[in-house]
């Protein structure tokens, strides 16, 4: 794993939440760049609690939770399943969004240790299925940043468009090809302060991935 890149609050509020019952799951960007492999920094935390449809009574928890631990903390967005907060102490902010996911996973989720406590951290294989879901929904480029990063460190494309197919049946891998292919990137890249080499990079990666998405839609003969 490396370096964490998580910034103090964000890890202040991960570690004050580590006592929360039923226990919620470190996943999507958050788990990628402050537990697995630090490629970029998030501005959000996402916690999952699986196996629910409901949040229920958590959000209270939580948000009293952090107060406790001297965070200032305010409701952004409130549904029966998720749930978002702005938390902020010191002149910094973090979105946490709180989410009941009652679809099975993927993978199951590991332990990784965080200060001084233990926290539940979604696989690898489980966020990849969810990233390329989100890529569907939402014009992102930390999406298709997380997707290379973990095409790099050697998890499965193929596998990722089964595991996204049995999360959603609107789900293909042509689908995701040609939303991607309609991705401003370009402009994305300007908005968020890319660098013209990095833009580029991340366009060619593009191109590569839906390269590779129409190639798993292909029909093979002589089987």
């Amino acid at each position: 794993m490396s370096p964490s890149r998580f910034t103090a609050l964000q890890e202040r509020v991960l570690i004050a939440l580590a006592t929360i019952a039923p226990p919620w799951t470190l996943t999507g960007g958050g788990a990628l760049t402050g537990i697995y492999y630090g490629h970029r920094d998030t501005r959000d935390l996402d916690l999952f609690w699986h196996a629910l449809d409901k949040l229920e009574r958590l959000p209270e928890q939580v948000t009293r939770t952090l107060r406790d631990a001297g965070m200032e903390v305010s409701s952004t967005q409130v549904e029966p399943a998720f749930h978002q907060l702005l938390v902020s102490a010191g002149g910094e902010r973090v979105v946490v969004d709180l989410v009941a996911d009652p679809v099975p996973v993927i993978e199951a989720p590991v332990t990784a240790q965080l200060g001084s406590v233990r926290i539940s951290v979604d696989a690898p294989a489980e966020i990849f299925a969810n990233k390329l879901c989100a890529l569907l929904g939402r014009n992102e480029l930390r999406d298709l940043v997380d997707v290379r990063a973990l095409l790099e460190h050697g998890l499965s494309l193929d596998a990722a468009v089964r595991g996204a197919a049995n999360k959603d049946t609107g789900f293909s891998a042509l689908t995701l090809a040609w939303t991607i292919r309609q991705l401003p990137l370009e402009r994305l890249a300007t908005a968020a302060g890319m660098s013209v080499p990095a833009a580029q990079a991340l366009a060619a990666f593009r191109d590569e991935l839906i390269a590779e998405l129409t190639s798993l839609t292909a029909p093979s003969f002589g089987r």
